[in-house]
């Protein structure tokens, strides 16, 4: 139930591995909302977001919405974890970089989660379902064209 409405949501888990490349591609027809993730405590994963992810979804279904998510919001405080960031001289991401990366990429919604706590983690859930039946209106066309 998500705002007081029975709700059957499908989810597709895609394989981010380039042998799936193409084969991936196949499974977007139809999709209803794109929940683009990357982990917060890999600012590799933060960068294909916008090198890989967001083309990728763009090129295929160029008006679906998407929603931003960070996920392993627990290990972002972790210790050990940022330890090991520093020693490569680099730092998890901030709630304010996941912001201006899904304002940069048009998401809907940036959202940050744990699988492992569960924080945050029905909210996602929810917010996709709620993109998807109550979709922003949509924006006007920025490309134009003026012959004179």
């Amino acid at each position: 139930m998500v705002d007081s409405k029975p709700v059957n949501l499908g989810l597709w888990d895609t394989a981010g591995q380039e042998d799936y490349d193409r084969l991936r591609p196949l499974s977007y027809p139809q999709t209803d909302v794109f929940l683009i993730c990357f982990s917060l405590v890999s600012p590799a994963s933060y960068e294909n977001v916008r090198a890989k992810w967001y083309p990728e979804v763009r090129h295929h279904c160029p008006s679906t919405p998407i929603i931003l998510v960070g996920t392993k919001l627990d290990l972002r405080d972790d210790k050990e974890t940022i330890e090991k960031l520093k020693e490569k001289k680099l730092s998890p991401i901030s709630y304010p970089q996941g912001l201006a990366l899904a304002k940069e990429i048009e998401a809907v919604k940036y959202l940050e989660c744990s699988a492992l706590t569960q924080r945050g983690l029905k909210t996602v859930f929810d917010e996709a379902i709620r993109a998807v039946l109550h979709p922003p209106p949509s924006r006007p066309n920025k490309s134009k064209c003026v012959v004179l």
